[in-house]
Order: C-alpha cells, then structure tokens, then sequence
C-alpha cells in the first residue's frame, strides 16, 4: 500500500491544490479525511496523485480508528456478557422468587393431614362427607338402639304383664288351695263327727 504511484505522461497536466494538513486532525471523521485527502491531491485526467506523506497519514488514522473500533468492540463485548451475567442472575433470582411464591400459593390453598396435602375444597368436601358418614352410622345405630329400647320395653311391659298375670294366678290359686284346704277340712270335721255319731 506504501508504493506510489508516479505517473509520467506526456500531455498536459492539471494540479489542483496540494493537500491540507487537517488530516493530522484528530476531530475529524474518517470520511471527512477521505474526501479532504482526495480534494487536496492532484490530479491527471481520471487520475488522482496523492503524496506517500498524506496516504501514511491517513493509514495511520484508519488503523487508530480501527484499532479504537476493535477496543469498543471488545469493551461492548465485554459489557455484553457482564449484562448477560446480570440478566442471568436476575432470571435465577426471579425463578427462586417465583418458587417461593408458588410455594406461599400452594400453603395458602393446600392443607397437610398425616403428612398428605390436600386443596382445601377438597378438604371441607372430605371432612363433610367423613361427618355426614358419621352422623349417618349414629343415626342408624341411635335408630337401631332406640328400636332395640322399645323391643326390650315392650318385653318388659310383656314380661310385666306375665308376672302380674302370674302374680293374680297365684293369689288365686293359694285362695283356692285355702279355699279346697278349708273345704277338705270341713269335710274331714264332718267325715269324724259322723264318725262318732255312730
């Protein structure tokens, strides 16, 4: 890149005016060196004849422009992955948030019996259908009890009855065992005083 290009030829030759020294600004864009280089060279017909000095110069500025470029790049890079890093830690952080919340969220609806989660709907519905079962089972056998209370009282009142009957029938029967003993007496005092009669 560092080779002139000397162009001799026979003919007429128009120069324009030599090359300003802006180029050493360090101000100036890239594109505006370029079009500063090219408007102070000289020119021949189509060509333009630019001074080693000028190229070195503008050389010298696009590679500390390059090199510039390439340290932004790499300090954007580097930028770059620091956020993903912080992007990363943010997500870990919001997924360990979120499991704290889900987890808040399922202690809120979910109760623990004997070590088994249940939602609480489903809870109550169990619970109300475990004492509905129970009241079920006491009413029956409250039922089955009282059945069996008024069986035993009706065999009370029966056997009651019975002993009472019992009770009459042996009355009756001692008043007439006393009755017959009195009459087997009269007839044995009468059998012995006709007995002695003759």
């Amino acid at each position: 890149m560092r080779t002139i290009l000397l162009l001799l030829v026979t003919g007429s030759i128009a120069f324009s005016q030599p090359a300003q020294n802006s180029t050493e600004d360090k101000n100036v864009s890239l594109d505006e060196r370029f079009k500063e280089m090219k408007s102070g060279s000289q020119t021949f017909k189509d060509y333009k004849v630019i001074k080693e000095v000028v190229l070195d110069k503008v050389w010298k500025i696009t590679s500390d422009s390059l090199k510039k470029k390439e340290k932004d790049l790499i300090d954007a890079r580097s930028e770059i992955a620091f956020q993903h890093e912080e992007i990363e830690a943010a997500r870990n952080s919001m997924q360990v948030q979120q499991a704290s919340i889900n987890e808040i969220v399922f202690d809120s609806t979910h109760i623990t019996v004997l070590g088994i989660p249940f939602s609480k709907g489903f809870f109550l519905f169990l619970t109300a259908a475990v004492i509905g079962g129970l009241a079920f089972v006491l009413s029956f056998y409250f039922g089955r009890v009282k059945l069996l209370n008024g069986q035993l009282t009706e065999k009370d009142l029966i056997a009651h009855s019975i002993s009472n009957e019992f009770e009459d029938f042996k009355k009756k029967s001692m008043e007439k065992q006393t009755k017959l003993s009195r009459e087997l007496q009269n007839e044995r005092n009468k059998w012995m005083e006709t007995r002695k009669g003759l």
